[in-house]
């Protein structure tokens, strides 16, 4: 009998597939122990995902000093970007109060996650929002959440307008003054000097602008740490605390889930106190501060907001600012804002451009007679002055061309006006 030899396959082993796991963790507090339950979660989770067999760790997502009503926490929509990427199976979460405090937010949330195939599990009520009753339960118990929230919510304003009633003040980040722990300002030195510098050198004819530029090439940085610009300044000089009086509910939260704070323009009441605190500037500087910007408010112009076709098209090569549009009594030029609001020692390359120069220029790289705004902004993206005298546009099609301008001759920049004013003085002479 003939022997038959056959060859035998075996499947080949294939490894098992990882579950692709992640962790979001959330503290609503910027308090030190707060903080440190965000190290603790972070450091558990990551512990959690690494020893588990069979998971592959994918990242701990985590947001501080981030209220659970808002789905903007940037670490949170950056974990919901992983998933729809299909970067991730299964999100580990504390509990529900530390995903979201809003039931439609929430539900929305676990409804996307779960079309995408992931997986999200709330650890304190051992609940997978992909099971066949999670959805249910979600709703139960994220409503009890939002519930909690919103109480909590309604018992912190009832106090802080029982405060105001009191002429207490609530949380406060100003420069000059620290809130001690009783709810009082108490001046700071060092900084109550800067405010009333400010205070001084407006009453001495300095404009908000000019303060402004003194402030930061003094280096010294606004409360925040950050450059002074005019409206800082414009703020310190308004503001009644530094003549010791407090103006309370000067504004308000919409309500427990946005917390967007809105101005108060009389929906509730707002409280006066006077001589609540130590001042830093007297009254009467105060007072006279005030009544010398009123003046300035009533002869300044009234702004149009009106767009011009160069209006955030033009961009300087030295600081990257965009140019404006500035009426001069001879002539319209456009000119840099950091050159115009700083002077040339913050953009010492910036030149002024006359409208009519560059209008000319549009009209030589686009090959028209005249201007045409439609046209120029179907074809032209951006204008770039790298240098003086230069302008570089760029084209939507991506190609760029480089125009040389001159500036007018003397002559040319005397109007009809000037020339005839010039005359009458000869003449007297």
């Amino acid at each position: 009998m003939k022997r038959i030899v056959k060859r035998v396959e075996f499947p080949e082993k294939t490894a098992p597939k990882m579950l692709r796991v992640a962790t979001y963790a959330r503290v609503s507090s910027g308090k030190d122990a707060m903080l440190h339950s965000l190290s603790a979660q972070v450091s558990y989770y990551n512990d959690l995902i690494q020893k588990h067999e069979g998971w592959l760790f994918c990242g701990v997502f985590a947001d501080e000093a981030t209220t659970g009503t808002k789905d903007s926490r940037e670490n949170y929509q950056k974990l919901l970007e992983e998933c729809r990427k299909g970067a991730i199976d299964l999100v580990l979460t504390k509990s529900i109060s530390r995903f979201a405090r809003n039931t439609v937010t929430l539900l929305e949330t676990v409804r996307e996650l779960k079309s995408l195939g992931v997986d999200v599990y709330f650890e304190e009520q051992n609940i997978h929002s992909i099971s066949p009753d999670g959805e249910l339960m979600l709703t139960v118990l994220a409503s009890y959440a939002q519930e909690e929230s919103r109480s909590a919510s309604e018992n912190r304003k009832w106090q802080i307008r029982k405060d105001f009633e009191q002429g207490k003040v609530g949380s406060i980040t100003i420069l000059g003054y620290r809130r001690t722990a009783d709810g009082s300002l108490e001046v700071v030195p060092e900084e109550a000097e800067i405010v009333k510098m400010i205070f001084s050198d407006y009453l001495s004819g300095m404009g908000k602008q000019t303060i402004c530029n003194k402030l930061n090439e003094m280096h010294i940085p606004t409360r925040y740490g950050n450059e002074w610009t005019a409206e800082a300044v414009r703020r310190i000089l308004k503001n009644e605390k530094y003549c010791g009086d407090l103006l309370l509910q000067k504004t308000f939260r919409e309500n427990y889930i946005t917390k967007r704070k809105i101005e108060n323009r009389g929906q509730l009441p707002k409280y006066y106190v006077e001589d609540a605190h130590e001042p830093i500037v007297d009254r009467e500087t105060f007072l006279a501060v005030q009544k010398r910007m009123e003046e300035h408010q009533r002869f300044a112009p009234k702004s149009t907001a009106v767009s011009y076709p160069f209006t955030s098209m033009i961009k300087c090569g030295c600081c990257g600012k965009f140019y404006r549009r500035k009426i001069q009594p001879c002539r319209i030029t456009w000119i840099c804002h950091t050159y115009n609001t700083k002077g040339k020692k913050h953009c010492p390359d910036s030149k002024q451009i006359p409208e009519d120069r560059l209008y000319s220029a549009c009209c030589e790289v686009l090959s028209t007679e005249e201007f045409d705004e439609d046209i120029f902004k179907d074809r032209i993206c951006q204008i770039y002055v790298p240098e003086p005298n230069v302008l570089l546009f760029q084209f939507h099609d991506g190609h760029e061309q480089r125009i040389y301008w001159k500036d007018h001759s003397r002559s040319e920049s005397w109007t009809d006006k000037m020339k005839e004013r010039a005359r009458e003085r000869s003449k007297k002479k």
